[in-house]
This record gives structure tokens, C-alpha cells and sequence, in this order.
């Protein structure tokens, strides 16, 4: 009992000190963890604030990108050339489909220290052309290319168009001014973050298809009017009192400048048409007669050839030229 006593004293400070540094050690890593933590929210917030991951605000980036892709391609398909001396064809510069679709965004850059430890989700890895036709099918059934720009309100029509990858449509003009304003990369009607862009053509299409038959309807109009007017022209209608005026209408528009029972000039006749003969004849105008077989005489000399027409009885007269029973009426000089 006296050895325990003895020891005692020399064992505690010994097992005191351990424990003091295990504390320290778990104090200090404590520390490093939150400056860590700091550290890596820090970063990642002057990341996400310096929006280095806009493809449509930042054009440069893009362009960076697309120069390091060229270089690199060029390098791979080097190859020598021999000079036969033969003349060679040149090749105009390719002409680019216009309705052809690209994504706009670059690559997704890499993962910030918060991500990498689990302190924000990483970014979605680029979608595919499957997944991308998805998307559109899905923006195809909402019916976005045919409603107008959300930011705009105006049609679509021919300006470039941009597809989101959670399947909404904007204008691409749109959509970059409200990342600029916003400053932000975030949907402008569901919130979503770190969207991706893919540029398309739905909209130009269907407003391409809107003109096409707005020009085939007017088309489509002028011709069937044009067509129901020479009808009208050619066709006499039904009603009785239509049927008389458009009988007298032809026989006006007829060219008969003379009587033919006198073979003298008729008078002007009720659209102003003057005959030429009739200016150099110094005769007094008569008064002329429309049968109802669109023919036209001189009263004077219709009433002596029905006076002079042997067993014929007034209402059975026929005409002169066409030999039809017909009804008369007395035009105005």
C-alpha cells in the first residue's frame, strides 16, 4: 500500500499531460476543420459570384475554348503533303446549316473545394443528345415555341432561340439580359441553378410555317374572288328583276355601233362610249330599244319592221337577227 502511495503521485501528471494533449490535438483539428470549411464556402461563394460558368453572358470563354479545340485538332491531323504539280480545285468556304442545334455551354469547370468535401452539390455533367431531345420533347408538349418569350412577351419569329435544360424557351437576346441583371444563372420561371443551353429553331419553323399559310390563304382568296367574278360576268342570275339588269349591262358592253335595220349610228350608249361615225353624222339622236335577246335598234326603225312584218301580231314579234321572241324596253339618249 505504501509502493501505491508512493506511485501514485509520479502516475497522475504523467496520464494528465496525455490527456491535455489529446484535447489540444482534438481542439486544434477542430480548428483546422472550420478554417477549412471557411475556407472552402469562401471560395466557392466568390466562384459562384464571379459567374465564371455563363456561357451566354461570358463569350470570351467560349471562344477561348473553341481556339484551344481548333489548335488541338490541328495538331492530331497533320499530315504531309506532296506537290504533284497538278492544278488544285479550291473549295469555297463551307456554308453552316442555319437550323442547325449546338450547346452553348462550355465545358462545366472544375469542382470547387466546397463540392469536393461535400459542402455543395458538384454541377450535372453536360447532357447528352438523347437526354437533350427529351428535353425538347418535353418543351414541345408545353408548347413553349408556339406561346411567346416569358421575358419579352413577343413572339419568337425569326431571332435566336434558346432551349434550357429544364425544358424552358427563351430568347437568347432575353435570357442573356436578365443573367446580366440578375447576375445570377438561375431559370426566370422555375429558379433552377446552373441550367444548360442548347440553341434551337422551333420557333423561326413554326413562325415560317404561320407566313407560308397567311400568303396561301390570300392567295387562295384572290383567286376564288377572281373566279366568282367571271362567274357573275358569264352566268345570268335567277331573280327576275337581276336576271333584266344584267341582260341590259351585256347588251350595253356589246360593240354594235350601228342600227342593223338602217346601218346608221347608234347613240351613245349609257356608259359614255361615243362611236366615232357618229360625231362626223350630222343627224338628230333617235331613241333606241333593248330587246330582251340583248339586241339593240333604233325604236323608229324596230316599230316599221314590226309594221311592215307580215302575219305578224304584236306580242309574237321576233327579232331581226336572232329570230326569238322578245320583250323591248325604250333606253335614254
Amino acid at each position: 500500500m505504501s509502493k501505491n502511495k508512493v506511485q501514485n503521485p509520479v502516475l497522475e501528471p504523467t496520464v494528465f499531460s496525455v490527456h491535455l494533449a489529446v484535447c489540444s490535438q482534438g481542439h486544434s483539428s477542430k480548428q483546422d476543420n472550420l478554417a477549412v470549411t471557411a475556407v472552402a464556402l469562401q471560395d466557392h461563394i466568390s466562384h459562384d459570384l464571379q459567374l465564371r460558368n455563363l456561357s451566354i453572358a461570358d463569350h470570351s470563354k467560349t471562344k477561348v475554348q473553341k481556339r484551344e479545340n481548333r489548335s488541338k485538332s490541328l495538331k492530331r491531323n497533320t499530315k504531309a503533303i506532296i506537290d504533284t504539280g497538278l492544278k488544285k480545285t479550291i473549295q469555297g468556304p463551307k456554308v453552316e446549316d442555319p437550323e442547325k442545334e449546338y450547346v452553348l455551354d462550355p465545358k462545366p469547370p472544375p469542382l470547387t473545394l466546397a463540392q469536393k468535401l461535400g459542402l455543395f452539390e458538384p454541377p450535372p455533367p453536360p447532357l447528352s443528345s438523347e437526354e437533350w431531345e427529351k428535353v425538347k420533347q418535353r418543351s414541345i408538349l408545353q408548347g413553349d415555341s408556339v406561346q411567346p418569350c416569358p421575358i419579352c412577351k413577343e413572339e419568337f419569329e425569326l431571332r435566336p432561340q434558346v432551349l434550357l435544360s429544364c425544358s424552358h424557351v427563351f430568347h437568347r437576346a432575353c435570357l442573356q439580359a436578365f443573367e446580366k441583371f440578375t447576375n445570377k444563372k438561375t431559370c426566370p420561371l422555375c429558379r433552377k441553378n446552373q441550367y444548360q443551353t442548347r440553341v434551337i429553331h422551333d420557333g423561326a419553323r413554326l413562325f415560317k410555317i404561320k407566313c407560308a399559310t397567311r400568303i396561301q390563304a390570300c392567295w387562295r382568296g384572290h383567286v376564288v374572288r377572281k373566279w366568282y367574278q367571271d362567274l357573275r360576268r358569264k352566268l345570268p342570275p335567277t331573280d327576275a328583276k337581276l336576271r333584266r339588269k344584267f341582260f341590259e349591262e351585256k347588251a350595253l358592253h356589246r360593240e354594235s355601233y350601228e342600227c342593223p335595220i338602217c346601218l346608221t349610228p347608234l347613240p351613245a350608249s349609257a356608259d359614255g362610249h361615243q362611236d366615232p361615225c357618229e360625231t362626223r353624222c350630222s343627224q338628230p339622236s333617235r331613241e333606241t330599244v333593248l330587246l330582251s335577246c340583248s339586241h339593240v335598234f333604233h325604236h323608229t326603225c324596230l316599230l316599221a319592221l314590226e309594221e311592215f312584218s307580215m302575219g305578224d301580231s304584236s306580242p309574237f314579234h321576233v327579232c331581226p337577227l336572232c329570230r326569238s321572241g322578245y320583250q323591248k324596253k325604250i333606253l335614254a339618249c
